[in-house]
């Protein structure tokens, strides 16, 4: 038996496999990125996950895909191996579960946007490449956050009365329940999650997007279109000399495959960007299946 997991912010996902790569348990539990919910809370998460999944059954490797501190989590993955329970155990970073999906292991990339974002690129020669995935703090085009972050600068604007009013102005008051500025300025900075909730506006701003409103479209292709330059900028670097159309490349998350962002892409990349429907602990198991060939 082998273990996967995608350990993300908002949930941890994990399998176990047999030989021939069927999923024969699953467990989700809650998230264990360390930089949202702190290492010793991201331990214990994957530890009573892991606990539950490797009872009564001999695990020969368990490999751990996880989101924030790839070096907390490798100190974790060493920390783990030597003992009966989980075999030999690996830690890679939330975004190769991905790529796997949009490439199948080959030269290639993959766009990711949920609440974050980020490229992440297998090269020619092999070696594995991260762009972008800062966090909220610092940017993640493309994200639900930064849709979130933009809508919510405009509205305020409009709010104040310096630019004319828009539907943005109506779907701010309507998720934070509050007309002002002031007070809206003062709600999303004093919140506990602000990130959260920042992110929670972007379904609402797609789906005036996907409606055919200016603004929102405004803001969508201005946020996606950032991440898009970012592809770029891997692309040149990683693939000097390599026509557009030869580079395997997908985009995942429920951003990305948005019906409105799916238009935009398509008039926007010279990349055919296929969208991956699959889960990312599908990338975990295909992972896991390549290593056992390996």
């Amino acid at each position: 038996m082998k273990i996967g997991v995608d350990g993300g912010g908002t949930k941890t996902d994990l399998i176990l496999v047999d030989e021939s790569g069927e999923i024969v348990a699953r467990r989700v539990t809650g998230g264990c990125n360390p930089n949202v919910v702190g290492v010793d809370a991201a331990r214990l998460t994957l530890q009573e996950a892991l606990d539950t999944l490797a009872a009564h059954h001999e695990v020969s490797h368990t490999l751990l895909c996880m989101a924030g501190a790839p070096a907390f989590w490798r100190e974790v993955a060493a920390s783990l191996t030597g003992g009966e329970r989980f075999g030999e155990v690996s830690a890679l970073d939330d975004s190769r579960p991905v790529l796997e999906l949009a490439t199948g292991g080959f030269p290639g990339l993959a766009l990711h946007a949920g609440t974050g974002s980020f490229v992440a690129a297998q090269a020619p020669d092999g070696s594995i490449h991260f762009a972008g995935g800062t966090g909220w703090r610092f940017g993640d085009p493309g994200s639900g956050y930064d849709l979130g972050r933009r809508a919510i600068g405009k509205s305020l604007l409009e709010l104040q009365g310096w630019q004319l009013p828009t539907r943005l102005s109506t779907l701010v008051r309507d998720h934070t329940g509050l007309v002002n500025a002031p007070e809206i300025t003062r709600h999303f900075y004093q919140h506990a999650e602000p990130n959260k909730q920042i992110a929670a506006l972007a379904p609402a701003l797609l789906r005036l997007a996907a409606e055919g409103d200016h603004a929102a479209h405004q803001i969508v292709a201005e946020s996606v279109g950032a991440l898009l330059q970012l592809a770029e900028d891997v692309i040149t670097k990683l693939f000097a000399g390599w026509h557009r159309d030869t580079i395997r490349a997908g985009v995942s998350g429920p951003i990305l495959t948005h019906a409105a962002v799916r238009t935009l892409l398509a008039n926007r990349s010279s990349l055919h960007l296929r969208a991956i429907d699959e889960a990312p602990i599908e990338g975990v198991r295909r992972l896991l299946l390549r290593h056992q060939g390996a």
